[in-house]
């Protein structure tokens, strides 16, 4: 099968469907206005999601900046990012981080920094410095898929810078709308805002796969690819059909065999072990998220009878779905 040159619709639907999955929320929590010098380490933590009832239990953290420029360090890495008004900063994995005018300033405790709440959630943090000040959001976007195949392929930082300035203004518009208090008419509503952090999120992993070399390799190369991606769309939209590899090589116009091949390739697995894999996931996130019968659960993620169901779960999770609802509902009471 040759590799064919990614069209940009069908990595965006590959996309879209993806992200769809992870049923993402999300939320923004500081608007910051510091003077150089500075420099703070950054984390997103759980008082800082308290809008959303149960915690999520992985996040996406991201920056916008508004005014100025800023630098940002991942913990344990040597280089750094230089950001300026109108970039986009998303750490997929939401690892700890320096930001600050200069990297090799000495961190100041987030506790110097003047601290202003507005009644809705979002803390404005000031501090004045001597010199130029930076003006920008941090936000989140959470999850509960834990070792997500698109998180986990994602490098540490996805930098996107806007360049447009009507974008940027209207980017910068939408957080401070969204993060007014609740009794503010008119403000964007946390629904909208979590639509907004998706799509940005969504452009920011579309630019940086699209920029990856010919040769680039791994799960998200097969995203890029246009039947692997095609493929990877198709089971993430419809997870129930009782799909077989020769379907799939059939829907994306390649033969069985090199497909499968060209899908294992890039994926790292074959194409049906790829859909139980995401057909258990879904079904532990139903266990975990309502209180359906497991047979209907069963059923919504493909599986025709429950016994297989059953016998497929406790594989790959090493508990039946039951007792596994049982202590994910314990952990969460806690």
């Amino acid at each position: 099968m040759s590799s064919t040159p990614p069209a940009r619709d069908g990595l965006d639907d590959a996309l879209a469907d993806v992200l769809r999955a992870l049923r993402l929320r999300g939320g923004v929590f500081v608007e910051a206005e510091i003077g150089a010098p500075w420099c703070v380490f950054s984390q997103v933590g759980p008082e800082d999601c308290v809008e959303f009832d149960p915690l999520p239990r992985e996040v996406i953290a991201y920056h916008y900046v508004c005014e100025g420029e800023m630098a940002l360090r991942v913990e344990g890495d040597s280089e750094c990012v230089r950001l300026r008004a109108g970039d986009l900063v998303i750490l997929p994995r939401n690892d700890r981080h320096r930001v600050g005018s200069a990297i090799d300033v000495p961190p100041m405790p987030v506790t110097d920094l003047e601290h202003q709440g507005n009644g809705g959630g979002l803390l404005r943090l000031t501090h004045p410095g001597q010199g130029a000040a930076t003006r920008f959001f941090c936000g989140y976007l959470g999850h509960d898929n834990v070792n997500d195949p698109l998180i986990t392929a994602l490098p540490r930082v996805l930098h996107l810078p806007l360049g447009d300035p009507a974008s940027a203004q209207w980017i910068e518009s939408s957080l401070r709308f969204a993060s007014q208090p609740t009794d503010v008419p008119h403000g964007l509503s946390p629904s909208l805002l979590s639509r907004l952090a998706e799509l940005l999120f969504a452009e920011a992993i579309r630019r940086y796969v699209l920029r990856q070399p010919e040769d680039f390799g791994g799960w998200l190369a097969g995203l890029r690819d246009a039947r692997v991606g095609r493929a990877l769309a198709l089971l993430h939209a419809d997870r129930q059909r009782a799909w077989t590899t020769e379907d799939l090589a059939r829907e994306v116009g390649a033969s069985r065999s090199a497909f499968a091949e060209r899908f294992s390739a890039l994926v790292g697995e074959p194409p049906m072990r790829y859909l139980a894999r995401q057909r258990l996931r879904f079904a532990a996130q139903r266990l975990r998220e309502t209180q359906d019968p497991i047979a209907r659960i069963a059923e919504a993620a493909g599986y025709e009878s429950e016994p297989a169901f059953h016998r497929a779960f406790k594989r790959m999770f090493e508990a039946s779905p039951a007792a596994w609802r049982r202590g994910q509902a314990g952990s969460l009471a806690r």
